[in-house]
Parts: C-alpha cells; structure tokens; sequence
C-alpha cells in the first residue's frame, strides 16, 4: 500500500473540469448487467431508446456525494461501507428546497425546483419501458375488460386454432415512474412527504416502485386498466377501480418503501377529505393500516423506516406491543359477541394503540383484537391490509393467524397488498380465493363496469428467483467436521488463496436449520476472533428463545458494527436490511429454493456488488442439493452465463454436478420443508445413537471426548458417593440408631 496515500486518505482532494466527472455504472436487481444512467428527459421527450444497445436498465438509488477514489479506504479494511456505486450525471438535476414555514393545511412550501411534467406515453412506449426493467404486470381472478389496442375481438390466434387455451391473465402496461419528482407534480402526494422523501436521498425509483406505485396511487388510465380514448371523450365513469395487488420483487429492491408511500399518501388524503366534509375532527388516531410480518426484528425495521417517512405528517407508526389492545370501539362488538350490553368498554388499566399506522407479527395482533372467548373482534376502521412476506404469512404455520386478521378487517373498502421475493402459485390462488370470498361474503357486487375490481400480480425479473449481482459458492465439506473446519478456513485462510476461492469479509450471517445447532456453533468459535480484533464480543448468536430485550441489543451491536459475525437461524432470512453486509454462510442447507432465495438476499442489496454467499453441504444433504442448485443455475444465467456456472470449482454450479445430483420428489420437499434434514434434528441426549453423535457440532476427536465422559463421570460418581456417606453417617450413631438429641 501506498503510504502517502495512506497518510493523506483524510485529504479531500478533487480535480476540477468535467473530465474529473465520473459516471459510475452498477446492475439492478432484476438485470444483474452493468449499466449507467438513463431516462433523461429533454424537452419533455424521453430519451431512453437513444441508449447504447448493451445497457440492460438502471439502478436507481440513493442520492450522495461523489466519491474520490483516490481517498477510498482499502476494500479489506471497509467493513461498513455501503458500497453504492451512485449516479452521478454529466448534468444533475436541480435540487428542490422546500420552504420551512407551513401553508394552511400544514403542509410544506416547496420554493425552488420546477416539477417534472411529463407528456403521456403511448401503449408501446409503456411497453418498452417495462420490457426494458423486466416488470410484467397481469390481472388475476376474473375476466377483467382491459384496452388491448391490437385485435378485435373476433380475431382467432393461431395457437387457439390449434386448440391451446387462451392464457387467462390479460397484461397490462402502466404509466411507469421514472422519477420520485413525478408523485408530487403527476400523482399529488403530500408536499411534506414529497419533502421527506428528498431529504432520505430518493430521487429515481427501482423497478419494483416503477411498477407498483402508479398502479397503487393513479387513474385507471396510469395504471393501463382505462383506455386512452376513453379517457380523451372525459368520462369520468369508475375512473379509479378497486384493485388488490400481489407483488413479487427480488430482495432488496425497495418493496417497503414502495408500500409505505401508498399508505402515507392515502391516509394524508382521507384526513384532508374529512377536514372538509366535517367541522369537528374525529377520533384522533385510529387504527387505519395494518402491516402483518413474520418476524418481530422486521416489524420493527419497518417501523423505523416508515417513521422517517412520516415526519412532519401526523400520521403516527407504531409496533405493537405485548398485553396491547388496539383503539377500537367495542360498544358494538362485546355485545354481538358475548350477547350482553353490560360491559361495554375496555378495561380501564389496558394501554391502547393510537396511531393510523400499526406494524406487528400475526399472533401478537390476534392477540390483542380477540375476546375473551378467543373470537376475533372486527376491525371497522382498517381500510388497508399489507403482508410483508405473504408466502410466510399464508403458510401453514401462520395461515390461520393471518387469515382471522384478514377476515377481522371488516371494513368494505378494504384494499390488500401482498409482497415478497417468493410467492408460490398456491399462495397466489390463496390469496385470490381469500378476496374473493371476501367480497361475497361481505355482500360486495362482482367486478363490473359500475363496479370494477381488480386483482394485478406485479413480477420483477425471473419469478422466484435470487439476486444475480453476488458470488454464488457451493462447497462439498463431507461431514459435520468438514463444515466446520471449511468455516474456519474461510475465517482464518491459512493458505494462498486460489483465485475462484470466496473471500469473505465481516460483517457476514451464518444460518443454521436449528436453535440448538446455532447455540453450538456460537459455543465453539467463540475464541476464533483474536483478542486484538475485539475477540469473542465480535461474534454473538441470535435466536427466538432469547428475550425480545436480548434480540434488540444483539440487532442494535450488529447494525453499529461492533458486532461482525452473527449466528442465527431463519429468524433473520426475510426482509432483514443491513448497510454493508458482505456474505451469507448457509452452514446448514436451507430448507427450500425459497429459503436460500431470502438467506443470500441478505447481501447484495439496493444492487451492491460484491456479495459472496457460501453454501455448505454433506453427504447427508445430496438428495436435497438440486433444489439450491436449481436456484444458483438460474441466478448465473441471468448473469450471463448460458451453461449455468462460472469457470472455476467450486463457484457457481457446474454443469455436471447439475446434472449428477438427484431430483427431489413432491413428498421429500414437502417433508423437507416442515421438518428439514432429520439427521440434523437429533440430539444425543434425544436419541443416544452413532447418527446423532455425527452430526455433532464439534473439532474434538472422539478419544478425546471419551477421556472428559470418563473424567466428568468419575467426578459425579464420587460426589454422589459422598453424599450417600455423609447422609449414612448423619443419620445414625454407632449402634445404628438414630440420633435421638440431647438428655437433659
């Protein structure tokens, strides 16, 4: 290294003229190609179709200063670098200020920056555009009347003269968001939320928020339900529809911000519609919105960002908490469910939620919204439902949970919003049913020209899919012992380093199928981290059997970096958002193709490069490798690799161990899937056998095991001598009678 440029890295030196501007280039999370920026709009004309044929799409990302490169600390000493490789256009664009000082309705004054109007774009461009970022919008459920543009209707197709049935899901093509300046000028959100938006730094969206948020906050014509001829003869006739939405988006794309603007911008508009129509203001805060999440440490992750969102708006968020009931009215409800009209208030000792936004897991808000009884009391006043991970959400293990809260929400005008990286055909048709039976129960006429509604399945990029912008490395380790020993190697490499070996840097996650499987592997490399580095407060483990204090500290010491090495299970493979993370070791195989979709998502987020994902195996997990491997495949295709893996052992997946590795049948995934590999559940003390001695977390030889069995055995027998002695001996005199105190 370079010593005066170690010694002068606080040195801000930068070179002026425009030859010292740098464009940087990055890949989005559905593309995985190195691209720069585009969709520059001059003279109110797009300019995308003028971009170099091998540009792919555009990574939108948070503003920031550019970088020197020249001041860049070393990648192996940057632990907690972002990593963005930013935008930084030949002609930036002009910074909106926002006045201080609020207008009548407490709104903030926006006093420079003209706002971007753009012309609208014609089917094809819209069509283009989405191609372009690989988003496919569709329509669900029933025939829905959607402006084609192409045939008539009496046009028969050469694959339905075949006799192919018709594809039932009609596309459809939006208006898309090419710029976060467009809520304000072409959909009219809140100036204060347009304003916090550009302090957190968010000026192009990604592809997921380039799809979503004009079909969750435009017109019937934004969203390309409502053709433009109709819109030109000004009929005003069911100009916005009812529309529920299924969002399938790779992790780390910004699902959470793409809901959360939808939330804030509606209920900001149903506060100023009932400040019109009402000169007294109902009841502050209630509940209005419902974000259901699977794990504790992701609802509070979804609140902090939605709080800095929300600043300055009087819309409040907030998590839930245990022995919480909500602030909803139960003069109405206790005596429909318990059939008197005696007590019709909640007890006076109970905290209530006030807030319009409200995130928590399943089980804690059916909790708080059932009677005694255990019958969920309805929810009148929630008007949007949102499930972060829904696959988790509507599978077995939480579906009756979530599905009492979607039927407690008893409000008609309910509109749910299902996202994940992972959603299975079945939960699709699940969730499809659910809102149809919903409607029907609730008396709610069928979708119609009066009445239109909507079902619309958003994909970004391959379906199901991981991220294609990180290393992917699949390693044979043999036994239990094997893994261990390949995990300290990629510790403390000991060796020269191939040059397709992964290299992986803290901060990283390891994952384990069980709790106590990660109890033990925390036990042994507790002293691996040297003293000098921080030794064994660098590495921590996190599961659900800690307190939900212990798991706060343990996240709070991983977000600041003083903790590097974090053992967990899945508790933290969905939705999870850590600055900086460079790898994920999945110790323990996961469970599905799913699960190691989210494990790896870990890493590479927002489209940061340089994310290694480590997969160990045994010879235990063989039948179970091809639905990983599947995965890997079809992540280095979308890289650019046709034959399915990198050169090199080891990296990737190579064509003939694709081809080698066993299918796995239905029964096996499914068993698979509940229980995980058997071997591994095991324990000594549960079964007593050779199998669960193998699977043993541990370096320890077997000899030298047997010698502290022995040891530890001799000791408790010899305690258990003495005991038995001394409690002969105080017992009974001499004669062998008991002690009979003293005479007078």
């Amino acid at each position: 290294m370079d010593t005066f440029k170690l010694l002068t890295r606080s040195t801000n030196i930068q070179k002026s003229g425009p030859a010292s501007r740098k464009v940087s280039t990055h890949q989005t999370p559905s593309a995985g190609a190195p691209v720069q920026a585009q969709h520059h709009f001059e003279n109110g004309n797009l300019s995308h179709i003028q971009e170099e044929p091998e540009h792919r799409g555009t990574k939108r990302k948070r503003s920031a200063p550019e970088r020197n490169s020249g001041n860049d600390i070393p990648a192996q000493l940057d632990f907690f670098d972002d990593g963005a490789r930013l935008l930084v256009s030949s002609e930036p664009a002009k910074k909106v200020k926002w006045d201080i000082s609020k207008d009548e309705q407490g709104e903030i004054q926006k006093t420079e920056g003209p706002e971007e109007k753009l012309p609208e774009l014609s089917e094809g461009e819209c069509r283009q555009i989405l191609k372009k970022h690989k988003v496919k919008i569709t329509t669900l459920g029933e025939k829905h009347e959607v402006q084609q543009g192409h045939k008539p209707k009496s046009t028969i197709t050469e694959s339905e003269k075949r006799g192919h049935k018709k594809d039932p899901h009609a596309q459809i093509f939006p208006q898309p968001l090419t710029s976060f300046r467009q809520l304000r000028s072409k959909y009219g959100i809140s100036r204060r939320l347009a304003a916090n938006l550009d302090v957190q730094g968010y000026t192009e969206p990604t592809e997921v928020q380039l799809g979503s948020l004009p079909l969750l906050l435009g017109s019937d014509e934004d969203r390309g339900l409502r053709s433009q001829e109709v819109k030109k003869k000004k009929s005003k006739k069911y100009s916005r529809a009812e529309v529920d939405l299924v969002t399938i988006a790779p992790t780390g794309s910004g699902k959470t911000l793409g809901f959360m603007i939808h939330l804030l911008n509606e209920l900001l508009k149903d506060r100023q519609a009932s400040r019109k129509t009402h000169s007294e203001e109902g009841p502050a805060h209630q509940v209005q919105a419902l974000i259901i999440a699977p794990t504790h440490e992701l609802a509070d992750q979804i609140v902090n960002e939605g709080r800095k969102l929300a600043v300055g708006t009087g819309i409040k968020i907030s998590g839930l908490k245990k022995g919480t009931r909500l602030h909803i009215e139960l003069a109405n409800t206790n005596d429909q469910v318990n059939g008197d009209s005696g007590d019709k208030h909640p007890p006076s000792n109970e905290p209530l939620v006030k807030s319009e936004i409200l995130v928590s897991t399943p089980l804690l808000l059916l909790h708080a919204i059932s009677a005694k009884d255990s019958t969920a009391l309805p929810l009148p006043t929630v008007s949007f439902l949102v499930l972060d991970e829904a696959d988790v959400l509507l599978d077995p293990p939480f579906r009756s949970q979530t599905l009492a809260i979607w039927t407690a929400c008893s409000n008609p005008s309910l509109r749910a919003s299902l996202w994940s990286a992972t959603i299975g055909s079945s939960i699709e048709s699940l969730a499809q049913s659910t809102i149809l039976d919903r409607r029907r129960n609730l008396g709610l006429p069928q979708s119609s020209k009066d009445h239109p509604h909507h079902i619309l399945r958003l994909v970004v990029g391959l379906k199901d899919s991981a991220i294609p912008n990180i290393s992917h490395h699949l390693i044979y380790a043999a036994s239990e012992q094997g893994k261990l020993i390949a995990l300290r190697q990629l510790l403390h490499p000991s060796a020269a380093l191939t040059t397709n070996a992964p290299s992986l840097q803290p901060p990283f996650l390891i994952f384990t199928q069980t709790i106590p499987r990660a109890i033990a592997l925390h036990s042994e490399l507790l002293y691996d981290i040297p003293i000098e580095a921080g030794g064994s407060s660098r590495i921590a483990v996190l599961h659900s059997d800690l307190s939900d204090t212990a798991r706060s500290n343990i996240m709070a010491g991983f977000r600041k970096g003083e903790i590097w090495i974090l053992i967990t299970t899945d508790l933290l493979s969905r939705g999870m958002d850590f600055r900086g993370m460079n790898g994920v070791v999945n110790y323990d195989i996961p469970n599905t193709g799913a699960s190691y979709v989210h494990r790896v998502g870990r890493t590479g987020r927002q489209g940061r490069e340089g994310g290694v994902a480590v997969t160990l195996y045994t010879k235990e997990d063989i039948p179970y490798v091809k639905n990983v491997a599947n995965v890997i495949a079809a992540s280095e295709r979308a890289k650019g690799n046709k034959n399915g893996g990198l050169k090199g052992e080891g990296e990737g997946v190579q064509k003939w161990l694709l081809d080698a590795l066993p299918d796995v049948s239905k029964k096996t995934k499914k068993e698979l899937k509940r229980r995980g590999v058997e071997s591994r559940r095991a324990t000594v003390e549960k079964e007593g056998g050779r199998e669960a001695r193998r699977m043993r977390i541990s370096t320890k030889s077997g000899y030298d095991r047997r010698l502290e069995n022995r040891k530890k055995g001799a000791i408790g027998g010899s305690r258990r001598r003495m005991e038995q002695v001394d409690g002969e001996g105080a017992g009974e005199d001499e004669d062998g009678e008991g002690w009979g105190g003293i005479d007078d």
